[in-house]
């Protein structure tokens, strides 16, 4: 079980599909059983046209940053590159309402983890949650 009081991290992710591919979080939760894995890793998944879907429920660790699954959550945007006013939209809404949960975590892409060369989720999240006010 993921413990509240001990989540450090709020990282985003892309899904790294085509911009031009509506696909959902049932297909990332497909995708990721292809993995091996037990289904979706992330917690909450970002659609095209905004629409925040759910993954694996808060308590349950996820499985979308190496090392850190047992003190973050994960929020996938749906693309690679080129995300919608939509998708961030609805990210600042997913990001602040888990702020609120857990004021002590730092929001971060995954891309911010020293252990990885992977450039997910293609955009200084640092740098957009200073310009947003976050």
């Amino acid at each position: 079980m993921l413990a509240a009081a001990k989540i450090r991290y709020l990282v985003v992710h892309c899904a790294d599909t085509p911009d031009d591919q509506a696909l959902d979080a049932r297909d990332i939760h497909q995708m990721h059983l292809g993995f091996g894995w037990h289904g979706i890793g992330y917690h909450r998944v970002i659609c095209r046209d905004g629409l925040i879907q759910q993954g694996r429920p808060d308590f349950w660790i996820g499985a979308h940053v190496k090392g850190f699954n047992d003190v973050s959550l994960g929020v996938c945007l749906i693309g690679r590159s080129e995300f919608t006013n939509a998708q961030f939209t609805a990210l600042e809404n997913v990001l602040r309402t888990w702020k609120k949960a857990y004021p002590q975590a730092d929001i971060c892409g995954h891309r911010d983890f020293d252990y990885t060369d992977k450039t997910c989720p293609n955009f200084d999240v640092a740098n957009w949650c200073q310009k947003i006010g976050l």
